[in-house]
């Protein structure tokens, strides 16, 4: 797709060829599949632990839109996957480097061009976000999303780090829970019962 039709069709709301930019959900399932996956979402209490190197000791890391990482001991360094539902500049981009990226955001005018012709680029589907809202009752978070997701596939584990559903307030900005428009203790019960149900779920 050319940088014009990618414009149109993201002013005008065209699914399709937005779609077509996209790896199908089974590449992603495939590189994940046998893995142990460390999910490192952007709460502030993270960065008073020592995670990192259980973080960088996982097959494969994710991490979520700005992806902060204040110091190596507590967040690690590297990072395979990076999931945004946020524009982010290219220094942000440049120093995150991921390999593949994946955009959760039902917003697709914040999508660039660039984003959506990297290597491995993921899109999301709008009605996996459409089932999640209906399910919390308000919009997902990133982080919730990836859980979600993950949790489809057959990969060995799932360890989620720096999520504590917003009671540190997040390293990437300075709003509180109401400030934000997410159903964060829907979410926390979302990802409780799903950590109940399956063994491989569970919090670093």
């Amino acid at each position: 797709m050319t940088p014009l039709g990618f414009l149109l069709a993201r002013t005008f709301r065209q699914e399709g060829p937005l779609a077509a930019l996209s790896v199908p959900r089974a590449d992603l399932f495939a590189e994940v599949q046998g893995k142990s996956v460390a999910l490192v979402g952007n709460a502030r209490a993270l960065a008073d632990t020592d995670s990192g190197p259980r973080i960088e000791a996982a097959d494969l890391v994710i991490r979520i839109n700005r992806a902060p990482m204040p110091a190596s001991e507590s967040h690690g360094c590297r990072t395979d996957w990076l999931a945004l539902a946020t524009s982010i500049p290219g220094p942000d981009l440049a120093r995150i480097d991921p390999e593949r990226i994946l955009w959760m955001s039902p917003k697709r005018k914040r999508l660039s061009y660039a984003v959506a012709t990297s290597p491995g680029f993921y899109l999301h589907p709008l009605s996996d976000i459409a089932r999640l809202t209906a399910t919390l009752g308000a919009p997902p978070t990133t982080g919730l999303m990836m859980i979600d997701l993950l949790a489809q596939s057959a990969l060995q584990d799932l360890t989620l780090y720096g999520f504590d559903f917003f009671a540190s307030l997040s390293l990437s900005g300075r709003r509180t829970a109401a400030q934000v428009p997410h159903a964060f203790q829907a979410e926390r019960a979302f990802v409780e019962a799903l950590a109940a149900r399956d063994p491989r779920v569970r919090f670093g």
